[in-house]
């Protein structure tokens, strides 16, 4: 007799309280496998496709495509142990969601339509079943031979994509629990850090963005508009950042156009061309490495400042579902050509809607191109918990004295608003002095490295 199992919306970590539904994968009356994807959901942080931790027949679903979901509420019901294909599947995951207990790992199945002779009536309310206790870790030293435990889908989508085994991972999380820190080590020790995006996902097609919520007509003739997903995010942490953050900012007009010039016969050389963004970072890197106190954060609960050993730079990047700042891991290990190249694989996944809550946390440092908007100086406020961001307007041909004479050049401002706290004046300023000398004569950089 089939047992009827609701599974809800999981925890998919990094703080997230609610989801949108973007897309369901499943219909009623589906046959699903154990952890296969049902349904595509949008948080603050990024798309993410949530598995199912039972196999069966799909009786009910929860919520349209559109509508906005809290963590915890009902998302489907299946039936679990009804007859697909001459074979019951009435065992649970053996990748344990949070909130959810799970029995033996099963072998995978494919996902097949329900067949006519496979009774798929759903009952008139869902039934819920209390969730079995999660499984003691094994020990480190041999992979674990039973369920695999996890903090979210979004740690076993990770560890997927870069090719690792969830079992040979040891959990540094409540009662062996692997956390996303786990498998981003793990990544690290296997040089797999940059294989994210996988041959199979550039041959699938682009699924479109999430349309924003719609405003709504309000009594006094104004308009509403919701703050939820990215614009909420957004909303939260610029809001935090005003508060926590006593910021500073100065600028400075810099001729670039010897930056140009060197640009231009860099990518004449051949090979991976060059964009603008990556000789900044590069630029970037390199004042941190001289000003190490603006590659920091507060710790306020200890009331200190924490210099922090890598560069992992953030760049602004605006897209149709809202401003988002992917960050470019090791930043200060790359070379012109790399920051290049992972500044365009981050932009076309920000633009798409792909970036993993991974590829949109941990950075130290953040770089701003707001030229882009044909504007010359801004005052951005700094992404929290970050300690400085270098602002970079657009780079037009000024009148300028140059070697005693006016002339016309390619003249940028640069602008960089910093965490007071962290440093004085002074070292703002030198940190932004080098900046700019670089600008100006590239040579600047060759003889510092």
């Amino acid at each position: 007799m089939a047992q009827v199992l609701e599974f809800k919306l999981p925890d998919l970590g990094e703080g997230l309280t609610e989801a949108s539904i973007v897309t369901w994968l499943v219909q009623v009356g589906d046959v699903v496998a154990v952890d296969q994807p049902v349904v595509e959901v949008e948080t603050a942080k990024a798309m993410v496709e949530v598995p199912c931790p039972y196999g069966g027949v799909v009786t009910a679903r929860f919520g349209e495509e559109g509508s906005e979901l809290p963590v915890g509420s009902p998302l489907l019901t299946v039936a679990v142990g009804t007859a697909a294909d001459g074979e019951g599947d009435d065992e649970g995951s053996g990748n344990v969601l949070v909130g959810y207990g799970t029995t033996a790992a099963p072998a995978r199945r494919r996902r097949v339509r329900r067949q006519d002779d496979v009774p798929a009536a759903a009952p008139a309310v869902p039934t819920r079943t209390a969730p079995a206790a999660s499984p003691a870790p094994a020990p480190d030293a041999a992979p674990r031979s039973g369920p695999v435990p996890v903090i979210s889908p979004l740690v076993r989508k990770l560890a997927r994509e870069h090719g690792l085994d969830l079992r040979e991972l040891p959990g540094s999380g409540p009662d062996g629990l692997i956390l996303r820190a786990d498998v981003e080590s793990a990544m690290r020790e296997t040089v797999q850090v940059r294989a994210h995006v996988t041959e199979a996902e550039a041959a699938a097609p682009t699924q479109a963005p999430a349309q924003a919520p719609a405003p709504s007509d309000t009594s006094a003739g104004g308009i509403r508009v919701p703050l939820r997903g990215i614009r909420g995010a957004v909303a939260d942490k610029l809001s935090r950042s005003r508060r926590e953050i006593p910021d500073a900012t100065c600028w400075v007009d810099a001729d670039a156009t010897e930056f140009m010039h060197a640009r231009v016969a860099m990518n004449a050389a051949g090979g991976e061309k060059i964009s603008v963004l990556a000789l900044l970072a590069r630029i970037c890197t390199a004042a941190l490495a001289r000003y190490p106190e603006l590659n920091s954060r507060v710790d306020l609960a200890a009331r200190e400042v924490v210099q922090l050993d890598g560069v992992h730079l953030g760049f602004a990047a605006q897209t149709e579902r809202g401003l988002v700042v992917p960050v470019v891991k090791d930043a200060h290990v790359r070379d012109a050509e790399s920051l290049s190249t992972e500044f365009a694989r981050l932009t076309e996944a920000a633009r798409a809607g792909r970036l993993t809550p991974g590829e949109l946390t941990g950075g130290t440092f953040t770089l701003n191109n707001y030229g882009v908007f044909g504007v010359d100086g801004s005052t951005p406020i700094i992404n929290h918990p970050e300690a400085a961001m270098l602002g970079v307007g657009r780079i037009i041909p000024k009148p300028w004295v140059h070697q005693g004479e006016l002339a016309v050049r390619q003249v940028v401002q640069l602008s960089l608003t910093f965490d007071h706290r962290v440093c004085d004046g002074g070292t703002a300023g030198g940190f932004l002095r080098y900046v700019a000398d670089c600008v100006e004569q590239p040579a600047v950089l060759l003889r510092t490295l």
